[in-house]
């Protein structure tokens, strides 16, 4: 699409062009017109669909010339780099306009920001942290504001900023709020609904052309850690279908944790390559788990383990961690031989971010498996239930898996993990 379609001034087009911007990205095709029209969206798109460069047009737009001290738009972002990216971003696309901007960040005093905000500024970005901080000593005026934006909202919630996020927006009262993020679950929800009610959402995928051909690639969504465990020790319980598997976890400390946790059901049954200690079974080297019959679950931590480790005639990977550098899953994933591997992953709503960025390295969606009925679900203590009226009670409430399935993701068939290894494997030697 034209850069014209999006309806932007002749001032921001020619700007535009200047930067090296010649077409429309599809997230910027679907929420400018909603952007300029005061809705508030969430938008959810991959790292490099143009997710900043989307706000940064319609703040662009909808920002008025104004003597007034008090910012118009608040945006926060998770840390002192993307503050200075978007403030970069906002000077390469303005031209003209003599917008007064500042980045607010945590190092050094707040004096001389609250100096700065005092003299008259259009533009706050900030990192929540030190927009709150600011504001709490009423160096951060919100009585004006029109546009709230928070952007790599799945960073923030990782990050733990939730609160500040939250504070600001009730303090600003009524204006624009526009989300953006890779990736939406359970905790960012939570977060959102405390201060946006019927936003609208809008999705893109942007993963490109399939770049790999890779294993077949299988995704688990579960709420925590221990539910993990619970997981896995549920599958690998299908001895005659899991006969050889390696386990990739983060950590030696983690490898050494979960080797104790999973039951042994035979001798010899569960080990680690390169243990800790020197009285724990293990293998030095991968080779001889391969060798050894009775061996059939292999534990390795990522940490300290070469990328070239030979998984040859091992036909069960399981990832119980997404590994902290994505090249060191799509070493583990990308097909080099005739081999047929089943990749297995678990990921929590936290590790949903480098799942995308994998995505978008192999330019291909990894299935969402739904999680078995009989998984024991690990879940945090309940607060003290309230009384609640028949009508409250009869309020449907969320979808299974954190949070409702998009239509297009629904199906009516659900195989079980077994059934579809023995699918895989009668399909190998049949």
């Amino acid at each position: 699409m034209s850069l014209e379609k999006l309806k932007l001034s002749k001032q921001l087009v020619s700007s535009m062009t200047d930067a090296g911007y010649l077409s429309t990205k599809e997230i910027q095709a679907k929420s400018m017109s909603r952007i300029l029209g005061g809705q508030d969206i969430i938008a959810v798109g991959p790292e490099g669909s143009g997710k900043t460069t989307t706000y940064v047009l319609g703040v662009l737009m909808k920002l008025k010339y104004s003597t007034d001290e008090a910012p118009k738009v608040l945006i926060l972002v998770p840390d002192q780099e993307r503050v200075l990216a978007v403030i970069e971003q906002f000077k390469a696309l303005s031209g003209n306009k003599n917008l007064r901007i500042i980045g607010m960040y945590g190092t050094g005093g707040m004096e001389e920001q609250v100096l700065d905000l005092l003299e008259g500024v259009d533009i706050v970005v900030s990192t929540p942290t030190r927009a709150r901080a600011v504001y709490l000593k009423l160096g951060l005026n919100l009585n004006r504001l029109q546009m709230l934006i928070v952007d790599d909202a799945e960073v923030i919630v990782k990050q733990g900023m939730q609160l500040p996020v939250c504070e600001l927006a009730r303090s600003a009262g009524k204006c624009q709020h526009l989300i953006f993020t890779t990736v939406v679950h359970e905790k960012l929800n939570n977060m959102i609904d405390q201060f946006l009610s019927l936003p609208t959402t809008l999705e893109v995928e942007d993963l490109g052309e399939k770049k790999a051909e890779t294993h077949e690639l299988m995704l688990y969504q579960v709420p925590n850690f221990k539910t993990k465990i619970n997981l896995l020790d549920l599958l690998l319980r299908d001895d005659e279908v899991f006969q050889k598997v390696v386990v990739f976890v983060n950590t030696r400390l983690t490898a050494q944790k979960l080797a104790q946790s999973l039951p042994s059901r035979k001798p010899g049954d569960i080990s680690v390559l390169n243990p800790l200690f020197f009285d724990e079974a293990g293998f030095d080297h991968i080779e001889d788990f391969k060798a050894t019959p009775e061996a059939r679950i292999l534990i390795v931590a990522n940490e300290g383990t070469p990328a070239s480790l030979d998984l040859s005639e091992i036909p069960y990977l399981f990832h119980l961690e997404v590994p902290e550098k994505k090249e060191a899953f799509l070493s583990r994933v990308v097909k080099l031989a005739d081999d047929e591997v089943v990749v297995i992953t678990f990921a929590t709503d936290m590790e949903l971010i480098d799942i995308k960025k994998i995505e978008q390295s192999i330019g291909a969606k990894i299935p969402v498996l739904d999680l078995p009925t009989e998984l024991s679900i690990d879940r945090p203590a309940k607060a003290p239930k309230v009384k609640t009226t028949k009508e409250e009670q009869q309020v449907p409430r969320g979808g299974g898996a954190y949070h409702d399935k998009k239509e297009s993701n629904s199906k009516d068939y659900n195989y079980g993990i077994g059934q579809k290894a023995k699918m895989t494997m009668k399909k190998k030697h049949g």
